[in-house]
């Protein structure tokens, strides 16, 4: 086998199955970060030896065995933590089992993803822990999110997971009762990997290939675990609604379509309806939420397959209410653009310029939203400065493609 096709498969396999590969093993090891390390020297062990003798009938077992070795060499000679001693002895006696694992090995991220939202692991931190942990993504992107520092980003994970090896925490899914009060870190870090996977809508990104599709099954797993939790079903019921839109984002020449411009006839129905469904379930549970009121807004959105037109009078409330509850930067933009449709450009300005500058000199769509405005009013000088800001920041090409087409009209 090349070493080229060799890569590539690994590469594949790192993708698919990172998180799973390391939420099986810390969940067993009671170190993450151990675990973390170990696996990464497994993959560095694949890329050297799978080009030469061929790449083994499981990869996934190949990569947990070596994993586990590494665990154990690293057991004996640092003594990693009090309790790795009896873990140590505990694999010993499994070898042939881990040697023998299926493909099918038990997915434990929905476990690590609630112990990473324990009560003694900062609060600031746990849905950074479970993004890079869990669900794949690195720090540089996790610090990009968070409008930090890759470097500091840094730092606080490796506190956190250090954090994690204190007695007081204990590598097992919490009790029912528990489950409440460690679920909004635990939606809040799927919600960030889908809006990652999201973003990616040119596809260019290997590290972000099938993200979308992988929170959206952590998404009903939780549904499986707290059948009728309201927030749990919004964001089921936001992704869903998002997700029936994806491939129509794109024109067939690659070029980026807003959602107002889209072919509504070519959204999928099926997702649609899935996504109604999880908002009508969630309603009855009478408690409304962050993600309930999202979802609500793509509902509206969704509706205009069925009437031809955008009920913006009906996005803009919703979205007063969701500043109400969760006033996100993102959120705060949301409304100043439903308002503008409603009460024109001038007064979707003024509420974007409420936002304390600091908060969004690095936000894109604060910038493509009021360039978008000043175009309206016939600002143009301001508008293309806007438009300069928001290109700057635009990561996409067919979106910076879109956004240097609407600044050249500035005239």
């Amino acid at each position: 086998m090349s070493p080229t096709h060799a890569h590539q498969l690994i590469e594949q396999t790192a993708r698919d199955s990172y998180g799973r590969l390391v939420a099986f093993l810390a969940v067993r090891w009671r170190d993450l970060a151990a675990a973390e390390d170990a696996l990464a020297d497994a993959f560095l062990a694949a890329l050297e030896s799978w080009p030469a003798t061929g790449v083994p009938d499981k990869p996934e077992a190949w990569l947990l065995t070596a994993a586990r070795r590494k665990l154990i060499d690293g057991t004996r000679h640092d003594r990693v933590h009090a309790g790795a001693e009896q873990t140590l002895i505990e694999m010993a006696k499994n070898t042939q089992q881990w040697a023998d694992l299926e493909a099918s090995f038990p997915d434990e991220r929905l476990k690590m993803l609630f112990i990473c939202a324990h009560p003694e692991i900062d609060p600031a931190m746990r849905t950074p822990l479970m993004l890079q942990s869990v669900l794949g993504l690195d720090a540089a992107r996790i610090a990009s999110a968070f409008v930090v520092k890759p470097a500091t980003m840094g730092q606080r994970l490796t506190r956190a997971k250090a954090k994690l090896k204190s007695d007081d925490i204990i590598f097992e899914l919490p009790g029912k009762d528990e489950w409440p009060e460690r679920l909004e870190a635990v939606l809040e870090a799927i919600y960030a990997a889908y809006g990652s996977g999201w973003d990616d809508l040119a596809g260019v990104d290997s590290r972000r290939k099938g993200m979308a599709e992988e929170v959206i099954f952590m998404g009903r797993l939780i549904l499986q675990f707290m059948p009728g939790e309201p927030e749990a079903l919004g964001l089921m019921a936001l992704m869903l609604h998002c997700e029936a839109r994806r491939h129509v984002r794109r024109n067939e020449a690659g070029d980026y379509v807003p959602i107002t411009e889209q072919d509504h006839s070519r959204w999928s129905v099926t997702m649609i309806e899935e996504a109604e469904h999880c908002l009508r379930v969630a309603a009855e549970g009478n408690r409304i939420g962050r993600f309930q009121l999202e979802a609500a807004i793509q509902s509206v959105h969704a509706q205009r397959a069925r009437t031809g037109r955008t009920e913006w009078e009906a996005i803009a409330l919703l979205y007063e209410g969701l500043v109400r509850i969760a006033p996100t930067i993102g959120a705060i933009v949301g409304r100043a653009a439903a308002v503008a449709e409603v009460r024109g450009a001038e007064i979707g300005l003024v509420l974007l310029e409420e936002v304390p500058a600091d908060a969004v000199k690095s936000y894109q769509p604060y910038w493509a939203l009021s360039a978008h405005l000043f175009k309206r009013m016939h600002r143009f000088e301001q508008a293309r400065a806007a438009y300069s800001r928001a290109i700057g920041l635009c990561m996409d090409p067919s979106i910076r493609a879109f956004l240097e087409k609407q600044a050249g009209e500035c005239e």
